[in-house]
């Protein structure tokens, strides 16, 4: 029987090309205060997104073609997307409570980076849609959603039991609080005004810059972070055996990247 040596879990090098590149250019979308020389620049931060958004269309394309990933895994990666776009609303947006990050860091969990990632990104794209939440936020939400995916699905592959419920909750409250910071990038330059001790200082020094926005994040939004990261683990905590069991069934019994098979009955 053919076999491929690829499998869910791993990126290829074309993928890595494709992920190289769309990270690149999400990183600089993020991190434009610390490297502006004026406010104008603020209008070119969205274009580094829009150049990273088909960079990641090509490393879905690169997955498919090189089969690290297949009809079924696509299936059951659209399944999930909807799944996480019907929890976030759940919380209602009250400070910071969004379930759907539980789901994503147990898919990511068992499935690995490279879906990790790609969930992370089309389930908050989905979310916008269904919500009705598109603007010039949704960027930001998109690449923050998609290296959260990718981070909870690349590490400590054979950690079972304890352990592994030990590093769940390690990377959900890492997650739930990156995923804050990430966000804070987007509004700190135009939420003080520049009169302000926490204020954007364009064009000035990257460290003081960086000592200005860690104070700002720290004193606006830990009211909404904490909250998300108490939920996040509670969830993993509890519902974390039975989702990852239930996930690594589906795995198993799927059997994603394994080539069907006609065979002839005989008479």
């Amino acid at each position: 029987m053919k076999t491929f040596t690829s499998d869910i879990y791993k990126f290829s090098l074309s993928s890595k090309i494709a992920l190289s590149l769309t990270s690149l250019f999400a990183a600089a979308g993020f991190t434009w205060p610390f490297f502006a020389s004026d406010m104008e620049s603020a209008r070119f931060a969205q274009y580094f997104f829009w150049v990273a958004m088909p960079f990641a269309f090509v490393l879905l394309l690169t997955q498919l073609s090189d089969r690290s990933l297949d009809a079924k895994s696509v299936a059951l990666l659209g399944m999930l997307a909807a799944l996480l776009a019907a929890l976030r609303p759940l919380g209602a947006g009250a400070i910071g409570i969004e379930p759907m990050w539980f789901l994503l860091i147990l898919a990511a969990r068992v499935f690995g980076s490279a879906f990790g990632f790609l969930l992370g990104a089309l389930g908050m794209l989905a979310s916008a849609l269904f919500t009705g939440g598109v603007g010039p936020w949704l960027t930001y939400q998109i690449f923050a959603a998609g290296v959260i995916g990718l981070l909870a699905g690349a590490f400590a592959k054979d950690l079972r039991g304890w352990w592994e419920q030990i590093y769940l909750l390690l990377i959900a409250i890492v997650s739930a609080l990156g995923y804050g910071l990430l966000m804070n990038l987007q509004f700190w330059p135009w939420a003080l005004g520049t009169n302000t001790q926490l204020s954007f200082i364009p064009g000035g020094e990257i460290q003081i810059n960086v000592r200005r926005f860690i104070s700002f994040h720290f004193l606006s939004s830990m009211a909404w972070d904490i909250p998300r990261a108490i939920l996040t683990s509670v969830l993993v905590i509890t519902t974390g055996p039975a989702v990852l069991a239930a996930l690594r069934r589906t795995k198993k019994h799927a059997a994603f990247l394994t080539p069907i098979e006609f065979s002839e009955r005989l008479s």
